[in-house]
């Protein structure tokens, strides 16, 4: 099926870009990703597993037009697993993008070499382990902050609703780092996931060791804005369960 899935894009997508000289869009690529994510599960040791790991090759033309490579691979990182904890989906690591230019490959075409790797444990899927954070409400908080700054206390935020991130005083999420932005993220509620937007700071966004424009946040996940680390937890009343 996914081979007919395949043969019916190139289809129609090579004549239309050859035609109308589209731009490779990262949410193409993405979309690419994730069919990939589907079709390549395997069984492994009793478990179904979804590709996590993702070689792109596309013509050095399109790798032009996306950008960045270092940023656009986080975001589509961050999209599969987002993805992945949409659709519940096992995957043994978070996931891995690198792009690379190739010119055999056609322009407004997409080579994706999906492979599973092979940790020393596998992540349980994401209702038994990485959790994804429903709609935050004023009544129930379902997430907290854990704030690092430098030279100052840690400090717990609970997530009660849309919050931003920065220096300036209106944030709801206050911190006095010189290399923070005044307005420089957003936490905010997407279908029930809690989401991490950066707001075009000036030295950018990580989550993970990866720098994003927008990502699915979990629990565990850590977020560095400046030198100003902010871990994602629970809600406060989870932490008596624990």
């Amino acid at each position: 099926m996914s081979r007919v899935e395949r043969f019916f894009e190139r289809l129609v997508e090579r004549p239309s870009a050859r035609l109308f000289r589209t731009r490779l869009q990262p949410l193409q690529v993405l979309r690419r990703v994730e069919r990939a994510m589907e079709s390549g599960r395997v069984v492994r040791d009793g478990r179904e597993l979804a590709p996590d790991q993702f070689m792109i090759h596309v013509h050095p033309g399109d790798l032009a037009d996306l950008g960045d490579p270092t940023i656009v691979a986080g975001d589509l990182a961050s999209g599969a697993l987002a993805f992945a904890r949409a659709h519940r989906l096992a995957i043994a690591e978070r996931p891995r993008v690198s792009i690379r230019p190739d010119g055999a490959v056609v322009r407004g075409e997409v080579d994706i070499r999906a492979s599973i790797s092979e940790p020393a444990t596998v992540a349980p899927a994401p209702d038994a382990g990485t959790r994804v954070f429903e709609v935050p409400v004023p009544r129930s908080p379902r997430a907290s902050l854990h704030v690092r700054e430098p030279g100052r206390l840690s400090r717990d935020v609970v997530v009660t609703g849309p919050m931003r991130i920065g220096r300036a005083n209106e944030c709801e999420v206050a911190v006095r780092d010189p290399r923070v932005s005044r307005q420089h993220a957003r936490l905010h509620a997407r279908d029930g996931h809690l989401v991490l937007t950066d707001l075009g700071s000036t030295n950018g966004t990580r989550v993970n060791g990866q720098r994003i424009r927008e990502v699915v946040l979990g629990d565990g996940d850590r977020i560095l804005v400046g030198e100003t680390e902010i871990v994602v937890g629970g809600a406060p009343d989870d932490a008596t369960t624990g």
